[in-house]
C-alpha cells in the first residue's frame, strides 16, 4: 500500500497545506496540482516578459520549507508547477534546495507547432463550436497537450525527489507514481482507470475532505484546520480516500460523490490521456469515520487524440462596482446602471452585462423579490475596442455625486481595463507529442 496526499488544488490555494500533510502523519508522495486552463496564458505572458518565469513562483519557497523532512522520511512530490517554463522551475527550486534531485517532464508545450499541426491536416477546430483554428491564429498565446502519466512514471525511475511537469492531465499526478510503484502495464485498463479515479477524486484538494460542500456543510468540523486529501491505494487497484487524524472536514461517500460529479461529462466515457473510465462502475463505501473505500472501477483503452489546452486574445474586459444603501438600494443600483448604459450607447460593446449582489448575482431572474439593506451594483463590458472600455471605466465613479444618492464602494476608483484571455479546446493525434525526462541533481 501507498499513501498519495495532495496538497494544493489550484494556484492560490492554502500554503500550509503542503507543510501539514507532511508533518501531521506518514505520507509517501505528494501531489501539487497549480494549473487551470486560463492559468497557462498567463504564465505565458509572464515568460514572454521575462524568460526566467512562466511558472508558479510559489512551488520553490514551498519546497525549501518541505526540503528536509522529504529528505529524512523519502517523501517524493509530482508537480505541474513548471507551467510553460519547468526547466527555469526546476533552477529556481534547485538554489532553494540545492540537494533535492529533480526530473523534469517536457513535451506538453506546442505554441510553437501549431502551423505544423495545421500543415498536416489536423483542423484543431474548437470542440466546442467547430470554429477553424484559422479564425484566431494570430491571438494564440499558448498551447499545451494534456500528457498522461506514463512520463510521469519514467521520471519517478531516475530516483528523483520532485518531478515536474507542465499541463499534465490533472489525474496523471495521482496516477504516476501508482504507476511506478506497481508496475502497471499500459494495457492495464482497469487499473489506469482507478488510478486515473484516485486522481479525480483528490485534485481539488478538499473538495473531497469537506470544503465546498453541500452536504450538511454546516456540521462540518474545523473548517480552519481542514484536513486535505489522502489516497491509500493497493496494487489491485482498489483504494481508500481520507485525511489525517485530528485533522478537521469530513471524509464521506455523499462528500465523495460531490467531487466524483465535478468536472464530469459522460459518467461511461470518463477520457484521459492514459485511458478511458467508466464512472458508473464505482463502488463507494464508507468503511471506517473519515474512510471511504473505492472498488470495482472498469477501464477501456486510451483514446487516439490528445486534447490541447489553448488560449488565444479575445479583446478586453472590465468592470466596476458600486454600492448602494437602504432604504431603495435596489432602485438606486438600477437607476444607475441604466445612467451608465445611456452614456455608453453609440459605443461597441460585445456584452454589458450587470448584476446586482445581494439581490440576483448568483440566481438571476428567479430570484425571490427582496428589500435588501445594500446592494453591490456590478457593471461588466467587455469589446474589441479598447478604447471603448476605457470609456467605460470613467463612467461609473462620477455617478457617486451625480447619480442616486447613498453611493459608496468604489475602492480605489476607475476599474482597470484587462486582457480578456479565452479557451479553445482542440485535439491532436497522440503520437505527435513526445515527452522526455531531463534530470537535475
Amino acid at each position: 500500500m501507498i499513501r498519495i496526499a495532495n496538497g494544493q488544488g489550484f494556484w492560490g490555494d492554502w500554503l500550509e497545506a503542503p507543510v501539514r500533510l507532511i508533518e501531521q502523519g506518514p505520507i509517501d508522495y505528494l501531489t501539487l496540482d497549480y494549473l487551470a486552463e486560463v492559468t497557462m496564458s498567463i504564465l505565458q505572458k509572464q515568460r514572454q516578459a521575462d524568460p526566467s518565469l512562466g511558472y508558479a513562483r510559489d512551488f520553490p519557497p514551498l519546497i525549501a520549507r518541505i526540503a528536509k523532512p522529504m529528505r529524512d522520511r523519502n517523501i517524493r512530490v509530482i508537480a505541474n508547477a513548471g507551467g510553460v517554463n519547468p526547466i527555469a522551475c526546476a533552477q529556481a527550486v534547485r538554489k532553494l534546495a540545492p540537494d533535492l534531485k529533480i526530473a523534469i517532464v517536457l513535451g506538453d508545450d506546442v505554441l510553437t507547432r501549431i502551423d505544423e499541426f495545421v500543415s498536416k491536416g489536423y483542423p484543431l477546430a474548437n470542440l466546442d463550436t467547430g470554429t477553424p483554428i484559422s479564425t484566431i491564429r494570430d491571438r494564440i498565446l499558448s498551447a499545451n497537450a494534456y500528457t498522461g502519466a506514463f512520463p510521469l512514471a519514467e521520471a519517478l525511475a531516475t530516483g528523483a525527489h520532485i518531478v515536474l511537469v507542465g499541463r499534465a492531465a490533472d489525474p496523471a499526478l495521482t496516477l504516476g507514481p501508482l504507476i511506478h510503484e506497481f508496475h502497471w502495464a499500459e494495457t492495464d485498463w482497469d487499473k489506469l482507470a482507478a488510478g486515473s479515479v484516485a486522481g479525480h477524486m483528490i485534485e481539488c484538494s478538499t473538495q473531497t475532505t469537506g470544503g465546498n460542500c453541500q452536504v450538511d456543510w454546516q456540521n462540518i468540523p474545523d473548517l480552519a484546520n481542514i484536513g486535505y486529501p489522502i489516497v491509500e491505494a493497493e496494487s489491485d487497484g482498489t483504494f481508500v480516500v481520507t485525511k489525517h487524524p485530528g485533522t478537521g472536514g469530513r471524509v464521506h461517500s455523499d462528500i465523495v460523490k460531490e467531487q466524483l460529479l465535478y468536472e464530469l461529462g459522460d459518467p461511461k466515457n470518463f477520457i484521459a490521456p492514459d485511458c478511458t473510465a467508466d464512472f458508473t462502475t464505482i463502488h463507494l463505501e464508507d468503511v471506517a469515520p473519515d474512510r471511504v473505500r473505492v472498488s470495482g472501477i472498469c477501464g477501456r483503452e486510451r483514446p487516439a487524440n490528445l486534447k490541447l489546452s489553448i488560449s488565444y486574445a479575445n479583446g478586453w474586459k472590465s468592470i466596476g462596482t458600486l454600492v448602494y444603501s437602504w432604504p431603495q438600494a435596489l432602485e438606486k443600483a438600477k437607476v444607475a446602471d441604466r445612467i451608465v448604459r445611456t452614456r455608453l450607447k453609440d459605443l461597441h460593446f460585445d456584452e454589458i452585462h450587470t448584476e446586482f449582489f445581494g439581490v440576483n448575482a448568483c440566481h438571476g431572474p428567479v430570484a425571490p423579490p427582496v428589500d435588501p439593506p445594500e446592494v453591490q451594483l456590478r457593471i461588466g463590458v467587455r469589446s474589441s475596442d479598447r478604447k471603448a472600455v476605457e470609456r467605460f471605466t470613467r463612467e461609473l465613479i462620477p455617478l457617486v455625486l451625480s447619480g442616486p444618492p447613498g453611493a459608496t464602494g468604489y475602492g480605489d476608483g476607475r476599474p482597470p481595463v484587462r486582457e480578456i484571455v479565452a479557451y479553445w479546446p482542440a485535439l491532436v493525434p497522440r503520437e505527435e507529442i513526445k515527452s522526455s525526462i531531463e534530470v537535475l541533481g
